[in-house]
């Protein structure tokens, strides 16, 4: 496709997104308002928080301890009873998908620890072949890319959704299906990886004969919510269900024309590459974790989004944004410069939607800081919107010429992705599964103490990983521009911050044990008799 054609398309989307835009806001799809902001508490209900006891009576004390109440009428009960039933038809599905998600996140973490150490102990388990760095490296990336962020975050959407459109969830049958191909696709896939074949691409590397599975399951498991969306009883729609309905839609296009077999060769494929590699970041994963956030934070507060006008300028600069963004990844290679400094100019433009969200989380939680000491949710979920903040500035500013020569190809990368995957989607998706849990089994988390322990060790370990490989990265990269220095001092240097990497990854890993180790404790029936919430700390 020529220039001239590629500028023409962009400007023909532009334009019908306007449109699209201008549409929702004349029906009232996307209220501006407070009403818009409010739909998601039933009448009375704000000033009443909701996290994260099992039982009406439970959240009823809650409420009392907290001096918090609600009006109890009619209307109020009646929305009440329509978000129960919405629970109760989404929970074998949510369930499901969240047993899914903890063994995904078990083998990611097995895997990636064993990668990490290999970089500093390169014959360490070398017996085997698919042990090897650049097999068992891989396998821990699409175990998170595909199993565990997929199976977490379309679970909590399949949750979320329902409840926002006050109605029951319509065709679950699907989702178990697709589910289930999906997983099947992804066991095959790994196993493919481990045995040697790969189509070579980062976060494409699943053979696309197998990906037909991964396809056809993401396929049938947007399908209850397409369905769900068509029988809601609400007019307005809120920013989650934006946020989520948008990422289902996003992700299936990116993944298509990037897999399609034979579509893409030489430099079109690596512009292709990045161009699905950044983007299945920002407009799959990062939608999702959005979305969970602008849904969980007001709930647990009892407190409408201080500005929604915010909340739908920062969708919106998402999605007008990020699409150009992986382009930075590509200088000095053999690409148009049209096309580097695109995607240098959508970078810096994404500090637009990333600081109209800061600024609204900010004030939404303003006067309401306590909930961050007693509230799982609150707390994992504040974690990671301030990891959304940093880890987007900084991928702002990374894409940056002068600041790209010297990250390019270091670790200085690899820490800024776990920052945004880990730091940021990794845990607001644990803040919202502390929430649900209890709503779909019916049992209280048991142990405070234990919640409390996987929060620190992730915290610590994030941190200590992002510290160690940005800070070695960066002397990675200088040592490498300066001529007059043999690679292979840059390649030494980096071995302390390595080691470092692996201790923080093993932190992350512990604190991924205990929290699959209390999630078995609840299902073993270990929060017998307890029927208040699990908070971090007495009120």
């Amino acid at each position: 496709m020529s220039t001239v054609a590629t500028l023409l398309s962009a400007f023909v989307l532009s334009v019908i997104a306007l449109l699209v835009f201008i549409w929702t806001q004349r029906r009232g799809l996307l209220d501006g308002g407070a009403r818009g902001a409010e739909v998601i508490f039933a009448p009375g209900e704000i000033g009443r928080i909701e996290d994260p006891a099992s039982t009406l009576q439970a959240r009823q004390r809650l409420q009392a301890e907290l001096g918090n109440g609600a009006r109890d009428d009619a209307a109020a009960r009646d929305e009440l009873q329509r978000r129960a039933r919405a629970d109760a038809s989404t929970a074998p599905l949510v369930f499901f998908f969240l047993c899914c998600a903890f063994t995904w996140l078990l083998v990611a973490s097995a895997a990636g620890l064993t990668a990490s150490i290999k970089l500093h102990e390169p014959d360490w388990m070398t017996q085997q072949a698919w042990l090897t760095f650049g097999r068992i490296r891989t396998i821990h990336l699409n175990a998170v890319a595909y199993g565990w962020a997929p199976m977490a975050g379309l679970g909590i959407a399949l949750f979320v959704i329902p409840r926002l459109l006050k109605t029951e969830l319509v065709g679950a049958r699907y989702a178990f299906i697709g589910a289930a191909l999906w997983n099947a696709g992804l066991i095959a896939g790994l196993g493919a990886i481990a045995l040697g074949a790969s189509d070579g691409l980062e976060w494409l590397e699943i053979p696309w004969q197998v990906d037909i599975l991964l396809i056809a399951g993401g396929a049938l498991i947007g399908v209850p919510l397409v369905l769900t969306l068509l029988s809601r009883r609400v007019h307005h729609l809120y920013v989650s269900v934006w946020y989520m309905g948008c990422a289902l839609f996003w992700f299936p296009v990116l993944f298509f024309v990037a897999k399609f077999p034979g579509l893409h060769k030489g430099v079109q494929q690596a512009a292709m590459n990045w161009w699905f590699g950044h983007n299945v970041l920002g407009l799959f994963y990062t939608p999702l974790a959005l979305g969970t956030v602008y849904y969980f934070l007001p709930k647990i507060i009892g407190r409408p989004v201080k500005s929604y006008n915010l909340s739908l300028l920062g969708f919106w600069g998402l999605a007008f944004f990020y699409g150009q963004v992986g382009g930075h990844h590509l200088i000095g290679g053999p690409v148009p410069g049209w096309v580097v400094t695109l995607s240098i100019v959508q970078s810096m433009m994404m500090v637009i939607p990333v600081v109209a969200f800061t600024v609204n989380q900010y004030q939404t939680l303003q006067g309401h800081l306590k909930a961050l000491i007693f509230s799982p949710t609150l707390r994992f979920i504040g974690f990671g919107g301030l990891m959304y903040t940093a880890s987007s500035v900084q991928g702002s500013f990374e894409a940056l010429r002068s600041i790209n020569v010297v990250t390019h190809f270091t670790h200085y990368t690899v820490a800024h992705a776990h920052l945004g995957l880990y730091g940021f989607v990794t845990m607001v998706f644990f803040g919202g599964i502390y929430f649900i849990v209890p709503r779909v089994s019916g049992r209280e988390w048991p142990s405070p103490r234990l919640i409390s322990t996987h929060f620190w060790l992730a915290a610590i370990g994030i941190t200590t990983y992002f510290t160690a490989l940005s800070i070695g990265g960066w002397l990675q990269g200088e040592a490498m521009l300066d001529a007059s220095r043999p690679f292979m001092e840059s390649v030494a240097l980096t071995a302390p911050y390595l080691k470092a990497r692996s201790i923080g990854g093993g932190l992350m890993a512990l604190g991924h044990l205990v929290f699959v180790w209390h999630f078995l404790l609840l299902l073993a029936g270990k929060s017998q008799g307890r029927d208040s919430a699990t908070l971090l700390r007495a009120i």
